[in-house]
């Protein structure tokens, strides 16, 4: 199946799907206490969303056209990485080409958690701690797969710095998160060989030794593929407990993750010291004492939130699926156990099984992924017909963020999100500014930009994703 994407005559269409006389202005929407326009409780749940749908739970891509869309995604977008593509030896250009433009020292401030500037000796010894003097002329590829939820960093120190010196919660060198089971290349040591510079399917950066166990290419891929196995639909879950092997012991799986089942063990004998009848036993990678990988089973209770394979493509799932984070907290990277705007949308399409890069700058313009892009040839009658037209699923991509679409109530188009806050005009002209830090729900045609434009303004591209 192929996908297409079709925005062809968007005005027509954007018209016939909302007549002009149904649209409300966005000053006459109502203002409930929370300050969040025209949301109350009714619309802060699923349910609501789904029952305005014509046919939730029709099919939009089937499993063999998802697969062909990943594969699409894997050989035509260049953030993405194909490791079992990577030769059997890696040069010294290849490794660079890697680690120097994530880990360059941005020129502007930074501050700490206090508030107080990073001085630059300190910011000279964590980009010396890359060591990209040791990298050799040619190396190994070597392979590994995260053992825990595991931190993706831009230099390898776990020091947290802010471009401001009242922003603790965006740290800038936090880049994203990889989870239990994602297999790895290992490029490069750092200095003080506490860090690995780790190449992932969607990321390359830095991350804590701890978090990595070292194996063959066989033992890693043949992991990856190995049947059968669970779907984590939740927004997380976790182990059961178990001091037997504590390295698995509640052990944080998030949505989308998908673990082996370990199916050679009797059914009628204890797994961690306890029945496994009532739990699924999931067969885990462990770090063992000299980094190197092994398996081992653990226990994760059969009511929590997890499927037998990834969740059918439906608009049903994606409103489901999305509504399961609400009102988690912002987390800028993956950080705080939660998730930023670009994690929230990929999570969520991959419990369906919809692979995408990592961040919205390369979401937006994916080779891979069928997008209407948005310039200043575009006037803001053809953007508003665009956003009037926009489906459940859509993301909607602006410099630095990502909606998802729910659908249109109240004449108005209503998205999804993970974000920092919203702003809006009231009828008299006066600016409101709501703080949300939380996946949230609001109406889009409101949201400022700046005090000039609007989200629709600055709307750089729609992805669909579609037969």
């Amino acid at each position: 199946m192929r996908l297409t994407f079709i925005f062809a005559s968007l005005l027509t269409l954007a018209l016939a799907a909302a007549p002009a006389p149904a649209r409300q202005a966005p000053a006459t929407l109502a203002v409930p206490p929370s300050g969040v326009l025209d949301v109350g409780e009714a619309q802060l749940t699923p349910a609501f969303w789904i029952g305005l749908q014509a046919q939730p739970d029709r099919v939009i891509l089937d499993p063999a056209a998802i697969a062909a869309q990943n594969a699409k995604l894997l050989q035509l977008d260049p953030s993405m990485h194909d490791l079992r593509a990577l030769p059997p030896t890696l040069d010294r250009d290849r490794v660079l080409g890697w680690i120097k433009p994530l880990s360059t020292l941005p020129t502007h401030p930074l501050y700490d958690v206090h508030g107080k500037p990073v001085s630059a000796a300190t910011l000279q010894a964590v980009a010396d701690n890359a060591a990209l003097g040791a990298i050799p002329p040619q190396q190994k590829t070597r392979y590994g797969l995260v053992v825990r939820r595991a931190a993706l960093r831009g230099f390898p120190t776990t020091l947290r710095v802010f471009s401001s010196d009242d922003d603790t919660d965006i740290d800038r060198f936090q880049e994203t998160a990889e989870f239990p089971g994602t297999p790895l290349v290992i490029a490069h040591t750092s200095a003080d060989g506490q860090w690995l510079f780790v190449v992932s399917p969607r990321y390359a950066a830095w991350t804590e030794k701890e978090n990595v166990a070292e194996g063959s290419a066989a033992q890693v891929f043949g992991y990856a593929d190995k049947k059968p196995y669970r779907v984590v639909t939740g927004a997380s879950v976790r182990t059961v407990f178990t001091r037997e092997q504590p390295a698995l012991s509640q052990l944080q799986l998030d949505m989308g993750t998908r673990v082996p089942l370990q199916t050679d063990l009797p059914p009628d004998q204890p797994v961690n010291g306890q029945t496994p009848y009532t739990s699924h036993v999931l067969e885990l990678p462990l770090r063992d004492a000299a980094g190197k990988l092994q398996f081992a089973p653990a226990l994760l209770q059969k009511n929590t939130d997890t499927a037998a394979d990834y969740l059918p493509l439906t608009r049903a799932n994606l409103i489901r699926q999305a509504f399961k984070f609400l009102g988690e907290r912002y987390g800028w990277g993956h950080a705080y156990d939660g998730r930023d705007c670009s994690g929230f949308v990929s999570d969520v399409y991959r419990s369906m099984g919809v692979q995408m890069p990592r961040n919205t700058s390369k979401q937006a313009i994916s080779p891979a992924l069928a997008h209407r892009v948005f310039t200043d040839k575009d006037s803001r009658q053809e953007r508003i017909a665009a956003a009037y037209a926009l489906q459940t699923g859509d993301l909607v991509y602006i410099p630095g963020h990502v909606m998802m679409v729910l659908g249109q109530f109240n004449g108005q188009p209503y998205v999804i999100h993970d974000v920092g806050g919203m702003s809006y005009r009231k009828a008299d002209g006066s600016k409101v500014r709501v703080k949300l830090n939380a996946v949230s729900v609001t109406p889009l045609l409101p949201l400022l930009f700046n005090d000039k434009q609007t989200f629709v303004d600055r709307m750089t591209s729609i992805v669909r994703i579609r037969d």
